[in-house]
């Protein structure tokens, strides 16, 4: 291989994930400058170069770094002592080389920005074009283009070209599926005399596996859902789909029917048959912790099934909490499923609250959770609320709480029960 081969090679990551050896690459090397400011400037404002780092050593030298646009190796811009060894190397040739697929356009854009050259691009035996330019100290370097070096960058190009393209098909598709998710998440509230009630879903990513929902069961009845699928992202938002299409066609097929309301008067064969479609058309090991309640309009009655869900919580208007805690197990998983239901008559000023874990379990920079007694902390500061202000001001205590990036969705339901 020849020396310009590789030269040609040095300037590429050749890293290989299933390399077994510890990973090494050139990190920098010195060149030696009088006046690290100045030379700084040069490098930035001249070359293009960009600063990679800026520090004090423990010896109480600066450490001043420059990086070119591309490659792996930075340059570090040494300020020797006056009179030393080093000094002495101020001004020489210092045998870096920049590689370029372009010499002539490279050394017409350094001149007009005042880079000296000490020769012109030559075309050499080899084929390969060099030059080679100074710095504002004299330190002099070769710019050196090869055909094989030019016939790589647009291969690179192409492919970041192929890349580029391919990341922005997936973005494209990505908004639509989350544009689509967000049509699923209930656009008209049906309107109750005795309850309150409002939803909200801040998702992590554009799309996700949280899910909330208001079902219009018929006979002054409505169904409150909140739900948390098994996983994240894509696979997590097809499956709140599935969930999301099985409780609105079954609620569909026997609302209407004049003696057997379904939803109504038999939640819990209702969610039996979601199990079973769920287990039936999903993978082995995807489920839904789903907690799913039947108000009564006419009642204030409240039944419900918690479905390895987190716990509900009932803030009572004399300011007691009650849990509303698991009634039976995960929704998909099993094929032989039952549920148990629980019951309680709201009073008026009684608020509900339903949550998944990205509430409980966002975290703060202690790595404390904001759990579950600090959401009934917040239920009870903001009680007087109405609903939609209640909701806002929960998800501003979990967002103050854990200001950093989300790493789950937050979902939450109120519901508060009017006064007479």
């Amino acid at each position: 291989m020849s020396k310009h081969s590789l030269a040609h090679k040095a300037h590429r990551c050749s890293f290989s994930p299933d390399r077994r050896d510890p990973y090494l690459r050139l990190n920098s090397v010195n060149v030696f400058v009088r006046d690290q400011d100045r030379s700084l400037r040069f490098y930035q404002d001249q070359l293009g170069f960009s600063l990679a780092s800026d520090s004090r050593l423990p010896s109480g030298d600066r450490w001043l770094t420059v990086t070119p646009p591309d490659g792996t190796a930075t340059l570090a811009l040494v300020a020797p002592e006056c009179g030393s060894v080093e000094y002495q190397l101020i001004g020489r040739p210092t045998q870096i080389v920049f590689l370029t697929e372009d010499v002539p356009a490279k050394f017409e854009d350094w001149c007009g920005h005042g880079v000296r050259f000490s020769r012109a691009p030559q075309v050499q035996v080899s084929g390969a074009v060099s030059a080679t330019f100074e710095d504002i100290d004299g330190n002099s370097f070769t710019l050196l283009g090869l055909d094989e070096l030019t016939r790589e960058v647009e291969e690179h190009k192409r492919e970041h070209a192929q890349w580029f393209e391919a990341e922005q098909r997936a973005a494209y598709e990505l908004e639509l599926a989350r544009q689509a998710q967000a049509r699923l998440f209930p656009q008209i509230l049906p309107s109750l005399k005795t309850l309150d009630y409002a939803g909200t879903c801040l998702q992590a990513r554009q799309v996700g596996g949280d899910y909330y929902d208001f079902l219009e069961l018929g006979r002054e009845c409505l169904g409150l859902v909140t739900a948390d699928i098994s996983g994240k992202g894509t696979p997590a938002a097809l499956l709140m789909a599935n969930l999301q299409a099985h409780l609105h066609n079954l609620c569909a097929s026997y609302w209407n029917r004049p003696f057997t309301p379904f939803a109504l008067e038999q939640p819990e064969r209702f969610l039996r048959t979601v199990n079973r479609l769920l287990y039936e058309n999903t993978a082995d090991d995807a489920y839904a912790t789903l907690f799913f309640a039947e108000y009564d309009d006419s009642t204030r009655r409240l039944r419900y099934a918690n479905c390895g869900h987190l716990a509900a919580l009932l803030l009572r208007n004399d300011d007691s909490i009650v849990r509303l805690d698991a009634t039976c197990t995960v929704l998909g998983l099993f094929k032989e499923w039952s549920c148990g239901i629980g019951e309680h008559r709201l009073l008026p000023g009684d608020t509900l609250a339903l949550y998944t874990d990205g509430v409980t379990e966002s975290f703060n920079d202690k790595g404390e959770e904001f759990g579950e007694q600090r959401l009934i902390e917040s239920l009870r500061r903001h009680q007087k609320l109405s609903s939609r202000c209640l909701l806002e001001s929960l998800a501003e205590d979990v967002q103050r709480f854990s200001p950093h990036e989300q790493h789950d969705d937050i979902t939450l339901v109120v519901a508060r029960c009017r006064p007479d």
